[in-house]
């Protein structure tokens, strides 16, 4: 069943990324990835942005500066933390992602006339399942005390990601200046052991 999906998806994702390339001269693919990531919680702080999206806080980091320098992000001070900085869309970014939604309707109007009424409404009922069970298994793993739990001050003044090119190797960024620094966790653990990653 998931190789058919997989399968059948295909024509889905070719109109998904034609319908992006309009975009493709404004944002880069993960610019985009993390505007859609701001637009669905906003006021998102940095450290549970860079954990959506896969990254080393620093690499987020810089991903946000040129979204700012970009026009499409704003920050300004947490709710919970002042030393935390809140990321929000700016007016540009909201224009930037209804032109994408208004193409990608567009493309996908064009292929739904073409099908028949059950097959709209099969097709239909099946996404929005999906879609519930995939939000649902989401939210599962994203408990309190998990890796998404990050909006909440904790104190910490850094996070710890390990460097995916160095091995045996750990990034330590500082969350008040935003410097990184490599540490040898083989050298710094007393067991032996690399420490256990953690997160502020």
């Amino acid at each position: 069943m998931a190789a058919a999906l997989d399968a059948a998806a295909a024509a889905l994702l070719t109109l998904w990324e034609s319908a992006r390339e309009g975009t493709a001269s404004r944002v880069s693919g993960a610019q985009l990835r993390a505007v859609m990531v701001v637009e669905l919680y906003d006021g998102i702080n940095l450290r549970r942005l860079a954990s959506r999206l896969g990254m080393l806080l620093s690499s987020a980091s810089r991903l946000c500066d040129r979204l700012v320098a970009a026009g499409m992000l704003e920050r300004e001070p947490g709710r919970f933390d002042r030393r935390e900085i809140a990321l929000h869309l700016t007016p540009e970014a909201r224009r930037l992602l209804a032109e994408l939604r208004a193409e990608r309707q567009a493309q996908l109007a064009v292929v739904l006339d073409g099908m028949s009424p059950a097959g709209r409404t099969a097709l239909l009922h099946g996404m929005r399942e999906f879609d519930e069970t995939a939000r649902r298994q989401q939210a599962q793993t994203s408990a309190p005390g998990g890796p998404d739990d990050l909006d909440r001050p904790s104190g910490r003044a850094g996070d710890w990601s390990e460097d995916p090119d160095r091995p045996g190797r750990a990034v330590w960024t500082n969350a008040a200046d935003g410097h990184d620094r490599t540490v040898d966790t083989h050298r710094e653990s007393s067991t032996g052991e690399p420490p256990v990653a953690r997160t502020a």
